[in-house]
C-alpha cells in the first residue's frame, strides 16, 4: 500500500509540473500587456524573463520532492539523501518567496498609474506565505530526519 501511495504522489509532483510548464507557455499568451505584441517579442520582455528565471527553484523544489517520494518508497527515507532534498526545498521555498517579493515590490513601485495592481500583489503575498510554509516544514521535517538519521548511525555504531 505504501508503494502505491508514494507512486501515487510522485504522479501528482510531475502532474503539478507539467500544469505549471503549461501555465509558464500559455498565460503570457493572454497577458494584457502582450496582447499586441508579436510571438517573439512577448517571450523577451523582461518581467516574463524574470518569472521564467523565478520558476526555476520552484521546478528544481519539485524535483527534489518526487526524489524524496522515490526515497520513501525505497524504504530508504531515514537516509543522508532524504536530508539533502528536504534542505534543498526548503532553500528553493525561501529562493522563490524572495524572488516573489521582489516582483511585487517592483509592480508596486513601477506600475503604471493607470493599472491597479492590487491583484498581482494578492497574488504575490499569498504565493509568499505558501513559499514560507513550505520552506519552514521542510526545516521542521529536515531537522526531524536528521535526528532519526543521527541516533540510526549512532545504533548502527553500537551493534
Amino acid at each position: 500500500m505504501k508503494k502505491i501511495s508514494t507512486i501515487f504522489l510522485q504522479v501528482v509532483v510531475v502532474l503539478i509540473g507539467i500544469v505549471a510548464l503549461v501555465l509558464l507557455i500559455w498565460l503570457p499568451l493572454t497577458e494584457g500587456r502582450a496582447t499586441n505584441l508579436d510571438l517573439f517579442s512577448i517571450y523577451l520582455d523582461p518581467f516574463i524573463l524574470y518569472g521564467y528565471a523565478a520558476s526555476i527553484a520552484f521546478f528544481v523544489a519539485l524535483y527534489k520532492a518526487f526524489k524524496l517520494l522515490g526515497y520513501i518508497g525505497q524504504d530508504k527515507v531515514f537516509s543522508s539523501n532524504s536530508v539533502m532534498a528536504l534542505k534543498s526545498i526548503k532553500y528553493c521555498a525561501i529562493i522563490l518567496s524572495i524572488l516573489i517579493v521582489m516582483a511585487g515590490l517592483y509592480i508596486r513601485i513601477f506600475h503604471n498609474k493607470e493599472d491597479d495592481p492590487a491583484g498581482f500583489l494578492a497574488i504575490c503575498i499569498m504565493t509568499t506565505f505558501v513559499c514560507i510554509i513550505i520552506g519552514a516544514a521542510a526545516a521542521v521535517f529536515e531537522k526531524i530526519l536528521q535526528n532519526a538519521v543521527d541516533m540510526k548511525s549512532e545504533n548502527d555504531l553500537t551493534i
